[in-house]
């Protein structure tokens, strides 16, 4: 009588089972992940209405709140922060004929 000895799966098949599973589960973890992503992310250039500045145009950052972000990242010092904040404040201040430079940068040279 024979007794039956093969058809065992090799080590090549259970490598294969091994790395089909890890397939499919990253495959499953990755689907889930693009799903709730997709459903929760807001359109380009949408914020919500109390952060919109007047005259703002959808999707433009405002220099102050990337300034303050940077400071609350820890990014900049709060000396920094205050030299930064001058610079924006002397650009806003600044009149449009003389090309962009603030109004105190004539009496600085002097």
């Amino acid at each position: 009588m024979m007794w039956y000895w093969g058809g065992g799966v090799h080590w090549w098949g259970w490598l294969l089972g091994a790395l089909a599973m890890v397939a499919f589960w990253g495959v499953l973890i990755w689907a889930v992940w693009y799903f709730v992503t997709a459903v929760t992310r807001r359109p380009e250039g949408h914020r919500p209405q109390g952060d919109r500045l007047e005259g703002d145009r959808p999707g433009a950052a405002d220099p102050k709140r990337i300034l303050d972000e940077r400071l609350a990242r820890g990014d900049i010092d709060a000396d920094e922060y205050r030299r930064l904040r001058d610079l924006l404040q002397e650009r806003d201040h600044s009149t449009p004929g003389d090309g962009g430079r603030p109004a105190s940068t004539a009496d600085r040279s002097r």
